[in-house]
């Protein structure tokens, strides 16, 4: 599926205009290898769980709007029409009235609209880091398993070819059964690993195709992404953690706009006072004008039950922050624990890289010269091929594990040194 001339160059124009602090706005060209950031740009502009939040912060720039009006007052008339009597007038009445405790709770109320708007509104930049991160992840991970699926799909045509040569040799007695069994397992399980990349390759492809909002049959070529920096201390990634993440933000906001809905609800406890001007004129021609004064007793509720809704809502809020910070710190000390085991694997398996291609080099050109069977190349060469599939799978799992680091600490790994 196809999208639209028009679709492709509204997305590259809002690409470019994009200003989000985590984010580079470019220009976007689907036909051409996708960066990390492109992808992160497109996931901000196109997923559709990211338009359904930014309409619901609409509703919330709304709300806090509303919470700065002023109530209006109401009127009433009445109309006495005389039926007998000696009076020669119809009986007229009229008022209008303003609601006092309206006033006395406008800035708490206004206060608590504010903060609950700012509290959407890092909940939705929050969603849009987190989706922008998901998609780079899902990149990488496409990066990695098409790097993966060549040599796998090379292992699988090499093991089943050395199984055809065995089950020949077999039939002429040249080698054992258990060298023929041995050579069959091998080729099932080159196949076997065969199908769980190309199924997890499929399933990473459409999963970024929903990140960004695109039709599942979106065929899109990537780049890949350049050797991040190293990260920090775990020290130092919680500090930024607490300073950047906006979802701990956010609920730094919620906490202020339940203190605002605490301090309304102490001023609801007392009597709720409405000013009324009357004015009427009675069948005898009298007129009279005088104000009205409403309020409530407070004997009984007091808005103890508002007041205890309120102040339990702000403990909640108070222990969600401290239960995600204490998250927070646990997840960026497992996510850098386990970037470090993968780099001393890494640094390992690389070591013994070279010996491994001398070896294979080696076995090659004597086969070359008839010294060696085909088997025993097929072998060596396997073997350095097993290898450079599992250096492969480290890579993809340290890109990774970088791209969570960066989405735990709360910004781009550019700004971890800084």
């Amino acid at each position: 599926m196809a999208l639209e001339k028009s679709d492709l160059s509204a997305l590259s124009r809002d690409a470019s205009l994009l200003d989000r602090p985590f984010l580079t706005a470019q220009a976007i060209d689907l036909s051409r290898p996708l960066t990390p950031n492109a992808l992160a740009v497109i996931s901000v502009l196109q997923n559709p769980d990211l338009k359904a939040l930014r309409l619901k912060a609409g509703v919330s720039d709304a709300q806090a709007f509303a919470a700065r009006l002023l109530p209006d007052p109401t009127a009433q008339l009445g109309f006495d029409k005389l039926l007998s009597g000696p009076d020669m007038l119809n009986g007229l009445a009229g008022q209008i009235g303003f609601d006092l405790s309206a006033l006395r709770t406008r800035n708490v109320t206004a206060e608590s609209a504010r903060a609950t708007r700012l509290q959407v509104r890092l909940d939705l930049a929050w969603a849009e880091w987190q989706t922008s991160a998901a998609a780079r992840l899902q990149g990488a991970r496409i990066v990695g398993l098409e790097r993966q699926l060549g040599l796998v799909r090379t292992s699988a045509a090499s093991a089943d070819d050395l199984l055809q040569r065995s089950l020949r040799a077999a039939t002429r007695g040249d080698i054992s059964a258990s060298d023929t069994d041995a050579r069959r397992l091998a080729a099932l399980d080159a196949s076997d690993r065969l199908r769980t990349i190309d199924r997890d390759l499929t399933a990473a492809r459409l999963e970024l195709n929903r990140l960004l909002g695109l039709p599942p049959s979106f065929l899109l070529r990537l780049a890949p992404a350049a050797a991040p920096s190293a990260p920090p201390s775990t020290d130092i990634l919680f500090a930024q953690a607490v300073a950047r993440r906006l979802d701990l933000q956010a609920l730094r906001a919620g906490y202020d706009a339940s203190e605002a809905n605490t301090r309304k609800a102490i001023l609801d406890q007392f009597p709720n006072l409405s000013l009324t001007v009357a004015s009427a004129r009675d069948t005898a021609g009298n007129v009279t004008v005088g104000p009205q004064i409403g309020l409530s007793l407070p004997l009984w509720n007091r808005n103890r039950g508002g007041i205890a809704i309120t102040q339990a809502t702000r403990a909640q809020f108070h222990a969600e922050y401290d239960a995600r910070l204490f998250q927070t710190r646990a997840d960026i000390a497992a996510a850098s624990a386990s970037l470090a085991t993968i780099q001393r694997q890494r640094t390992a398996l690389r070591a013994a890289m070279p010996a491994l291609e001398r070896l294979a080099d080696a076995t090659t050109r004597a086969g070359m010269r008839g010294d060696l069977s085909k088997a025993t190349i097929q072998t060596a060469t396997q073997t350095l091929r097993d290898r450079q599939i599992a250096l492969a799978a480290l890579d993809q799992q340290a890109a990774e594990t970088l791209i969570s680091l960066e989405l735990l600490s709360g910004g781009p790994s550019e700004v971890w040194n800084r």
